[in-house]
């Protein structure tokens, strides 16, 4: 597999530190003289730019959360001029009001290299044909993976999300080599192109899948359906958007992009570092970004970081794939659940018996939370006779209580009537948000 910036990307430890060392005092400047906000944080700490002198000043500074872009929306942690803000893109909004995330030239172009490094670490080159299938528009998706296959010179079909048929169409009379989707849109795909019978005519070689949480044992299901290696790709729209770190040949682990970003690792609970290769929720600082540059902004999303050596040749660090996140996990009776989990469970399962597509609903009756799971059966289980579901429904309930620890409800529901997703799926329903 090709390296897009083997000057930057093989760096050594002390070049990395030396780098981030630079360009962290410049930001902290930056920040302080045109972000009204960190300012006040700032002098309320009784801190001046010239107090960051070093790495370890980082834990110095204040903490920047989601909270923060929603009530200082939409310009107000901006640290360039409108007129120097060259796009505008937005979360998806599914966790609150959408927040904003403004970008110059050299932002995008730095979003550029970001994807490119992530495209060249799937075996992409300028031969190579990229088919987007994020949606465009605000979400960050679709124009930060085709400004990266733009970078490295692919050919790129910007057919965004949605329409299936014409999507895998297109993979098979354009001869896609790489696509560019979320996890769960990739399972749909694979799913379809199996039934339409036109595996044997992809030319695909590698999948980039991101922007929603998916698991090892989902990769391998990918991996199978479409005949691909399954590379993940991590990101978000307040920092930058996919990129932020990405997965190599190697697929252990996402190599965060250092020279652009500094990640921690803290407890979530008291908001102090941890040492390396501790278990806690990832905080970045933007250390590039012109626009809106974020300062240690706690991401939510608990991981660790691996500063091994990779067998790459990349000496960036590795986070691990996110086992959750801080606001994803739900507490029933008393329990603390991560949907991921029970996605592993029925993903071990999943086979001849059921698909990888479920619906977890979680719900409050006579006070007490109930957490019903509805997973669709395989074509050929329809044939199958009522003791044989049940049999199916209590393995899948007792590999459930082992992992999680409390008792689930387990539906199989006929194939096809779980909605599928063409961007981000939507796994859980909490119906006690509504009472």
């Amino acid at each position: 597999m090709g390296i897009f910036q083997p000057e930057i990307e093989c760096m050594s430890r002390d070049e990395i530190t030396a780098i981030q060392t630079e360009r962290l005092i410049a930001q902290v400047k930056r920040c302080y003289e045109n972000v009204a906000v960190f300012r006040e944080r700032m002098d309320k700490k009784g801190l001046k730019p010239e107090d960051i002198k070093t790495l370890d000043d980082l834990k110095l500074l204040p903490f920047t959360t989601k909270q923060d872009l929603r009530d200082y929306y939409p310009y107000q942690l901006f640290a360039a001029p409108l007129k120097d803000i060259v796009r505008i893109q937005a979360s998806s909004g599914t966790t609150g009001r959408q927040i904003v995330a403004g970008y110059t030239r050299k932002d995008l172009d730095m979003w550029a290299d970001a994807m490119a490094r992530q495209l060249m670490a799937a075996g992409a080159d300028d031969t190579s044909i990229v088919q987007v299938s994020y949606g465009y528009g605000l979400f960050t998706g679709g124009l930060g993976a085709h400004g990266g296959a733009e970078r490295i010179g692919a050919t790129v079909i910007p057919t965004s999300s949605g329409n299936t048929e014409r999507q895998i169409r297109f993979m098979v009379e354009l001869g896609t080599t790489h696509l560019c989707c979320t996890p769960s849109y990739a399972m749909y795909l694979g799913e379809s192109v199996n039934e339409m019978g036109f595996r044997d005519k992809l030319k695909l070689k590698a999948g980039i899948f991101g922007a929603e949480p998916w698991t090892e044992d989902m990769r391998k299901a990918i991996e199978s359906s479409l005949g691909i290696r399954a590379h993940d790709v991590y990101g978000l729209t307040e920092i930058m958007g996919p990129g932020v770190s990405y997965e190599c040949e190697m697929q252990s682990g996402m190599h965060i992009c250092e020279d652009m970003f500094i990640p921690e690792i803290i407890d979530p609970d008291t908001e102090e570092p941890l040492p390396a290769g501790s278990f806690g929720e990832l905080v970045f600082t933007t250390i590039t970004k012109e626009g809106m540059p974020l300062i240690r902004y706690r991401t939510r999303d608990l991981c660790m970081l691996n500063y091994d050596k990779c067998d790459c040749g990349r000496t960036f660090v590795r986070m691990m794939k996110p086992a959750g996140r801080t606001d994803d996990m739900l507490i029933i009776r008393g329990v603390n659940v991560f949907p991921s989990q029970i996605e592993e469970v029925l993903l071990k399962v999943s086979g001849k018996e059921i698909t990888p597509n479920y619906q977890i609903v979680v719900d409050r009756v006579n006070n007490t939370d109930t957490l019903d799971i509805n997973v669709e059966m395989s074509e050929h289980m329809l044939a199958d006779d009522i003791k044989s579901l049940t049999a199916i429904e209590a393995k899948i309930v007792t590999q459930l209580r082992s992992t999680l620890g409390i008792g689930a409800k387990v539906h199989l529901v006929n194939p096809k009537t779980i909605t599928r997703s063409e961007g981000k799926a939507k796994r859980v329903i909490d119906n006690r948000k509504l009472h």
